[in-house]
Parts: C-alpha cells; structure tokens; sequence
C-alpha cells in the first residue's frame, strides 16, 4: 500500500499538471472502487479548476474552484499516472477507472487493478471533519509532530511501539516500511511496548521517522510492486531500505556478525500479521 512519501510524491506530481487548470473532461467507467462513487461524481468536478492539490495522512485531496473537495485514496494497487499534452493516448485499459482531461489537453489516469482504492466528494471547508480523516493524527512532517506530542500519544498502550505507529490515529501517513525503517534509525526495538519506550528513545524516533520520510520523499518514494510516480517513474527508495525485506542480511553500521556468517543479522517476525524487519542486537 502506497505510504505518505508514495503519496506525497505523486500530489507533487499531479500538482505540476493539475492546479491551475479546468477539468473539461470526467470519464468514470466502472460504479465503484472500494466504495460507490458518489452520484454525480463526474459532473461535479467536470468544468471545475484546481486550486490545490494536497496530500493528508495517505489521502489525496483535490480542492476545486467552487468549495467542492475530492477525497481519495489509492489503496493497494492504485497510481495515478499523468500523460502530457501532444501524448498519442491509447484506448482505456481494464484497469484505468477514472480519466480526467484538462483544458490543455493533458490526460490523468487512475489505474487499479485491486479496487481497494477510493475517491468521494466533500468540500473543502469541512473535509478535515471527514469520517475518513476525523480521528488522523497528526502529519509527521509538521511542526506539530514533536516528542511530546508523541509521548502523549503513546501513553497508556500496552501494544508494541510498531503497532502503535501504524495506527493512523497516533500519527498520520506512516505505514510498514517507514515504521521499520524509523525504528532501526533510532534503535528501538519493534517488540518494545509503547507506553514503555521512554522520553530519550522517543526524543530519537520523532528526527528518526521525519528523516526517513523526507528522504523517501527525494528518493520518488518505494516500488514495491504496483507504485509508480505520476510520471510512471518508479520510486527508489527501496535500494535505501536498511532492514525492510533485507531478512538475514547484515545490518548498515553494525556489528552484528551477519557478514561473517556467525549471526542472523536482520531478522523478521510477524506483529498483528505484518512482517516487521529489525537488528535484534541493535534495536532495543
């Protein structure tokens, strides 16, 4: 599933092409994603400009000229993928759902071969109250996201600290790599409880999830599988990855032993059904 620096990376991109612009054209060609689309979803963005496009937890947000706000999601599979003004456009794939057109001639595909992904209408003034992003957290890469803020938010849950940070509600937009990677960063342990990992570790991880962030985010985010960027570039932050999906691999800056062959080196257990990455010895 796309994480916050997938989706930041590709509101940057959509923005280069969108904002600005009037959407002539809103093809719709199946009823519904994860959920329905709203009835007279296509009509009411058709004619519409973009005043800004933005990005809050994993969503994406589209705020039109008249008040109106598109909320989405791309799910597990979804990429939204821009083809340039003068681009020879073949016809709809299976999978290409929704179509937008601009003025200029320039056409955004969404593509979704799960159809987890999901896009509604709010407006702008009352989509932060939304019930899909009423109870988020707050963004990691804000001023607002500070060690107290976070020990706050981790006071009282006895689940262990990688649990706690991918719930939505105590931060927004993390997912599984970036958790695991934060945490390597700051030596954690993803088995520590969370009302437990103490105001110096804690003072780490808030720099730790901020950096891997940010440079997930130069890096064009992780492909994995389906992401891609709005360009249809593929993201390559996952050749930066220090633990996730490097299982029995010796560890950036550790003397763990794996290269020597006298230790398991990264290691990978299941936490609430996600596999979780870590240096045991490092991570405490």
């Amino acid at each position: 599933m796309p994480e916050l620096p997938e989706v930041e990376t590709v509101c940057r991109g959509l923005s280069l092409v969108l904002e600005g612009r009037r959407l002539v054209q809103v093809e719709v060609r199946r009823p519904d994603l994860r959920i329905p689309f709203p009835a007279g979803f296509a009509a009411a963005l058709t004619g519409r400009r973009l005043q800004r496009i933005r990005r809050r937890g994993k969503y994406f947000v589209w705020e039109l000229d008249d008040g109106v706000a598109l909320l989405g999601h791309l799910g597990m599979s979804g990429s939204m993928v821009v083809s340039p003004q003068g681009t020879n456009f073949p016809p709809p794939g299976p999978h290409d759902h929704v179509l937008f057109t601009t003025e200029d001639g320039a056409l955004v595909t969404y593509n979704d071969p799960r159809r987890f992904g999901l896009m509604t209408l709010s407006t702008v003034e009352a989509v932060e109250s939304h019930p899909l992003l009423a109870e988020m957290g707050p963004e990691p890469l804000s001023d607002a996201f500070t060690p107290a803020v976070l020990e706050a938010a981790l006071a009282g849950k006895r689940t262990p600290i990688k649990s706690a940070l991918l719930d939505q509600g105590v931060v927004a937009g993390l997912g599984n790599i970036y958790v695991c990677e934060a945490l390597f960063r700051a030596r954690i342990s993803p088995r520590r409880l969370a009302d437990n990992v103490g105001r110096a570790k804690i003072a780490a991880l808030v720099p730790a999830i901020k950096s891997v962030l940010t440079e997930a985010i130069a890096a064009g985010g992780s492909s994995l599988k389906d992401y891609r960027q709005a360009s249809g570039e593929l993201g390559y932050f996952q050749h930066a990855f220090a633990v996730y999906d490097r299982e029995g691999q010796p560890c950036p800056g550790c003397d763990c032993g794996a290269a020597e062959g006298r230790a398991p080196g990264i290691a990978r257990i299941v936490q609430a059904g996600r596999s979780t990455f870590f240096c045991a010895k490092r991570q405490r």
